[in-house]
């Protein structure tokens, strides 16, 4: 057997083709047919062998004619005859695939041939052949480019609707919407929308939330006619198919807008649906669904608090759920279930993920803002003894947690940490001199053992603030406190101070992690109204503004097949601390600045390219404290601008190369070097066109991004 990619192979091939025994055969000659072999040498043979009533060998023909066409356009001439006249078929199924085939070829000069075969087809008695005319319509639309639409093709798909067959009249909609889109999309009128309605238990799941998409197109004139659409429609709600509940929900909460009552029930119906979607074995499906319940729980706070459990992350769910569902546990604990939520997000905190790990310290430093009892406090001082690196996030978080703490084991965990961690809490001294003044009432020793050590510990990093407050704790504890093993453990440190201060640090200090952690921000609750057009779509995924920009450069990319191709994914990259996130999701929009997404550039090229151009731009700006490496590029991802390279956290001198491109093809490439020793950080830029104005722009991009990460003061 001669090798796959040889000339001898398509030899062989063509004469097995052209070998009558083998045409006698059907199997046999489906086998040649389908060798897998770069056959555009053999398209004469392959025309005369769709010379045949074996549909499957058909198919295989004609999949070859799509394929190969582009590359052999004069000998396309001889497969669209054949096309032509397998349109004319007395079999439909064979006039379909010959009509699919025709408008599927991708080659100069096709459109005056397909023309009336897609007219004839539009007329055709068979419900295949008329549902592959219609979408033939927007095929062939397409391959026109920017012509004029033709009007008696839209009449005559617009009389389509009403067709038999509910697959051709939602083909009609997609066709329409397709030929139309330069002018608004397919008008939905009170007939239109009446009769959709009217065929809605006909069409199939996907049809159904097509329609229901479309549906959001038509206002209905009176109250009467509002609710006897949502009537028609609430069954809808408790669809087995995901996308028919979730179309149906939105086209409820677009058309109930003035009735905020009857939005909350539609919410409270689709419950049930949303927490399947959330279980569901589709990562796609379970992440889309977590967006739209955090969605929800903007204007329904805690709707889903009796389902918190639902939430809980499983070991083998991938990273990008665990950090949705544990976003969505912090918007849903409440009296009743603090206690059960904190100790799972206790568990989450040695996740091997150490973005996962930080998430869960977020989640619990936003549940402090709302908790302060003892079951938080408990929590956090848990985390520091099981998470080192959790340290400074607790430390922010603690201010928040000094309320009415009554339980014994709830100020033992709070003057714990207070005393171990107090040179990183500003206020820990006066907190515990809250606690020494009332110290006479305090009923539990235990509360008062923890006291004096606490105190004695802060006394060794703050001396100042802390000295005459010890020793009148000391005082109190020696001469009038009548619990032995508070008394004996007064007089003990009274006697360890005498030793010095060297002995003291010797006994009772010990090392601890300084990392650089934030907080999650709480929420305020949204209407309904605000978030209501973006429900079933993929904004709740991406954000507002990055969707509105994938969104587009699509369109862009339509018109010019030139641009870089913009589809790209959500990721799950390391968070950002919680009091630059949100500013970093309202960076200005820089005037008509617009930086195309997932830009692919190449070390090698960038070396080059970085190298053969000027600097166009240069300035120091002054840097407080380490660069953080994860964050700065998680922000730089925001407004589409890729990391080449980058230096770990903590390298001297620490570099940094970026790269961006806006929609005019102008590239930016950029390098940051920070000088830890002088405080400062010096940004380069170089472009590949002389544009000031654009420059500035992305400048001032580039300035807030790195201004919001590290507190640049320009």
């Amino acid at each position: 057997m001669p090798y796959l990619g040889s000339e001898d192979a398509v030899k062989e091939l063509k004469k097995a083709l052209c070998n009558p025994h083998i045409q006698g055969d059907k199997l046999r000659y489906r086998n040649a047919i389908q060798r897998g072999l770069d056959v555009s040498g053999v398209f004469m043979e392959m025309v005369k062998a769709s010379a045949t009533v074996d549909i499957v060998q058909k198919k295989l023909v004609y999949l070859y004619m799509c394929t190969y066409a582009p590359l052999k356009p004069d000998l396309a001439l001889l497969a669209i005859n054949t096309l032509c006249k397998d349109c004319s078929d007395p079999n439909p199924m064979v006039r379909g695939l010959a009509l699919r085939s025709m408008c599927s070829l991708r080659m100069p000069g096709v459109q005056e041939y397909i023309q009336q075969p897609i007219v004839n087809g539009l007329r055709d008695k068979a419900s295949y052949v008329r549902r592959v005319a219609v979408l033939g319509c927007a095929k062939m639309h397409n391959l026109h480019g920017d012509s004029e639409v033709d009007g008696a093709l839209v009449n005559e798909l617009y009389s389509l609707l009403r067709d038999q067959d509910p697959i051709v009249v939602v083909n009609c909609l997609r066709s329409l919407e397709e030929i139309l889109k330069e002018e608004g999309g397919v008008v939905i009128n009170k007939p239109i929308a009446h009769h959709l309605l009217n065929r809605m238990s006909k069409l199939d799941q996907w049809g159904q939330a097509e329609v229901l998409n479309f549906l959001l197109r038509y206002q209905p004139r009176s109250e009467e006619e509002l609710f006897d659409i949502l009537n028609l429609l609430d069954s809808y709600l408790k669809s087995s198919s995901p996308g028919v509940v979730m179309g149906a929900t939105k086209l409820f909460l677009i058309l109930a807008k003035k009735f905020p009552h009857v939005q909350t029930d539609v919410l409270m119906q689709v419950k049930g649906p949303l927490l399947a979607a959330c279980s569901s074995e589709s990562r796609e499906l379970c992440f889309a669904a977590l967006c739209h319940v955090r969605q929800i729980l903007h204007s329904l706070p805690g709707h889903f608090s009796s389902h918190y459990k639902k939430f809980f992350c499983s070991y083998s769910e991938p990273h990008y759920i665990k950090l949705q569902k544990v976003e969505v546990l912090c918007e849903l604990v409440n009296d009743e279930n603090v206690q059960q939520v904190l100790e799972e997000l206790q568990g989450y905190c040695t996740d091997v993920s150490a973005d996962f790990a930080q998430a869960a310290v977020f989640a619990i430093g936003g549940i402090a803002r709302t908790y302060t009892d003892q079951l938080v406090v408990q929590t956090f001082r848990d985390l520091v003894w099981l998470c080192p690196q959790c340290t400074e996030a607790v430390c922010q978080a603690l201010p928040s947690c000094e309320g009415n703490i009554q339980d014994s084991e709830g100020k033992q965990a709070l003057i714990w940490l207070l005393g171990v961690h107090g040179e990183n809490i500003a206020n820990a001294p006066y907190v515990l001199e809250d606690f020494v003044e009332n110290v006479k009432s305090e009923t539990f020793p235990a509360v008062k053992m923890e006291l004096l050590t606490a105190l004695l510990r802060l006394f060794l990093s703050r001396p100042a603030e802390c000295q005459d407050t010890l020793g009148r704790l000391l005082h109190y504890c020696i001469e009038e406190e009548k619990d032995m093993a508070v008394r004996d453990r007064g007089l003990f440190y009274y006697r360890l101070l005498l030793a010095g201060v060297d002995e003291v640090k010797r006994i009772l200090c010990s090392p601890k992690s300084d990392p650089s952690l934030g907080l999650l921000e709480d929420q305020t609750e949204r209407p309904v109204n605000s978030w209501a057009s973006a429900f079933n779509t993929l904004v709740p995924v991406y954000g507002k503004a990055r969707w509105a920009a994938i969104s587009k450069y699509q369109g862009a990319g339509r018109r010019n097949p030139e641009l870089p191709n913009t589809a790209y994914f959500a990721t799950s990259g390391p968070l950002i601390p919680a009091e630059n996130k949100e500013r970093v999701q309202e960076l200005p929009d820089s005037g008509a600045l617009m930086l195309v997404p997932n830009l692919q550039l190449t070390a090698e090229y960038f070396e080059k390219t970085w190298l053969s151009l000027q600097v166009a731009y240069q300035q120091v700006f002054p840097w407080q404290g380490a660069v953080h490496p994860d964050p700065l590029q998680t922000a730089l991802q925001v407004v589409n601008i890729q990391t080449i390279a980058m230096s770990r956290a903590g390298a001297q001198p620490w570099k940094a190369y970026l790269s961006a491109q806006d929609d005019t093809g102008c590239i930016f490439l950029t390098e940051l070097l920070s000088d830890p020793e002088n405080l400062e950080i010096q940004v380069s830029v170089k472009q590949n066109e002389a544009r000031t104005e654009t420059l500035n722009s992305f400048i001032s991009v580039l300035k807030t991004v790195i201004g919001t990460i590290g507190a640049i003061k320009s």
